[in-house]
């Protein structure tokens, strides 16, 4: 078996986002797809006292026409100050803030311009930690095109000769097994049972940033994450 994934980067993005690459043999990094700016791709969320915090870089898109996720400009300004701030105010009591906060300031004082720069660095590097040794591909080195919602996605999967190409739940709206079936690739949906684990500010509060699992578990945070995998 031969497993690969598809999907969009995200900033800091959640724990079913390394479920899906630690059960695949290959994750391609979706960087060549029209960016959407109301998504989950320039922000996430941590746990504060009063409950959820959003963290959102400032991008430029007004004017841009419709960026790529892979051309997508972040402003100017103190936001990596900010979430620095934010993150050692609300984490600094955590388990493993010791062990944590160092990766997190790397990625921020990153001299970077584009979005895609940052949130490659917090995917490689959140990846590392985690011993999760999935290649990663960016979508736009393989200069795989095809047309329909379904058939670049096919043609990427016979590139890296998959047998299963793993999808998001939200892919059962878009994509048919049968598809890809004819293609000799089996199309499986990731249905992820979000797991509890250990939160500082009372009552758990599910679908945050893998940042809140790392440093509140620390190394156990894979096994956290792979206790919520189911596939159909």
């Amino acid at each position: 078996m031969r497993r690969v994934a598809i999907i969009q980067p995200g900033y800091l993005p959640w724990l079913g986002f390394f479920e899906l690459m630690a059960s695949s043999d290959i994750l391609v990094i979706y960087d060549d797809v029209q960016f959407d700016k109301h998504g989950w791709r320039n922000r996430n969320r941590i746990k504060a006292p009063t409950g959820i915090l959003w963290l959102t870089v400032p991008v430029l898109t007004k004017g841009m026409n419709f960026p790529l996720n892979k051309d997508v400009v972040i402003k100017d300004g103190r936001w990596r100050a900010k979430h620095l701030m934010s993150i050692q105010q609300h984490y600094r009591k955590a388990a493993y803030y010791q062990e944590i906060f160092p990766l997190l300031e790397r990625g921020l004082t990153l001299p970077a311009e584009r979005l895609i720069e940052v949130s490659m660095f917090f995917i490689s590097e959140i990846a590392r930690y985690l011993t999760i040794g999935t290649e990663i591909v960016l979508s736009s080195h393989l200069h795989i095109g095809g047309e329909g919602k379904a058939e670049r996605l096919i043609n990427i999967c016979k590139h890296f000769n998959a047998t299963h190409y793993y999808n998001g739940a939200a892919g059962k709206t878009l994509y048919r097994k049968e598809e890809f079936l004819a293609h000799d690739i089996i199309l499986e949906f990731q249905e992820y049972q979000h797991p509890s684990y250990t939160q500082l500010y009372g009552e758990f509060i599910p679908y945050l940033s893998v940042i809140d699992l790392l440093f509140n578990e620390g190394k156990s945070s894979r096994e956290v994450i792979e206790s919520g995998r189911k596939v159909t």
